[in-house]
């Protein structure tokens, strides 16, 4: 399996590379989007069952659209990590450390896989968070829908926004931009 990465990768490296960021663009700029422009325009309707309804519609949307980016950040990212050998570049089959440069990106791609991982997981809140509030919303629970989701556009998409600026500014540092 190995083997076949590596080869892969070095027959596609270019469209593995594009794949990963254009989809780190989709996934974190679609974020943005929503969360401070999409989001504002819609506290401007006065109605709270519209409001919510609106909310829940275009929140569904973007997530069923994100998840197959989101699968291709993972795929795409180990693609990378194995076919271009950062481990076997910086430590040894014994586990010794064969260059100090070699090593500080291997522990950047580590730092980076934390930050997607962590990503990932709260997309995944957000995702049922979302799904319980349409649930609620659907049997008439307003107030519960209402509660489900109020974290989404305060805490938990910034708290997204923010890893993924930093994913993409470490994928950049790798890059060695």
């Amino acid at each position: 399996m190995k083997s076949w990465l590596i080869e892969s990768f070095g027959t596609f490296a270019h469209e593995i590379i594009f794949l990963h960021v254009l989809s780190a663009f989709i996934w974190v700029g679609g974020m943005m989007a929503i969360r401070f422009a999409v989001h504002p325009a819609l506290q401007s309707i006065d109605d709270p069952k519209v409001k919510l309804g609106k909310t829940l519609a275009i929140t569904a949307k973007f997530f069923h659209f994100v998840i197959p980016f989101i699968l291709l950040i993972i795929i795409t990212a180990i693609f990378m990590s194995v076919g271009l050998g950062f481990r076997a570049s910086a430590v040894s089959p014994t586990g010794e450390i064969i260059s100090q440069s070699a090593y500080a990106t291997y522990q950047i791609i580590h730092i980076k896989e934390v930050v997607w991982i962590v990503m990932v997981a709260n997309f995944s809140y957000m995702y049922f968070k979302r799904a319980k509030a349409q649930k609620l919303y659907d049997s008439g629970d307003m107030a519960g829908a209402k509660e489900s989701v109020k974290l989404i556009p305060n805490l938990l998409l910034p708290i997204n926004i923010t890893l993924g600026i930093l994913a993409l500014w470490l994928g950049i540092t790798l890059r060695g931009f």
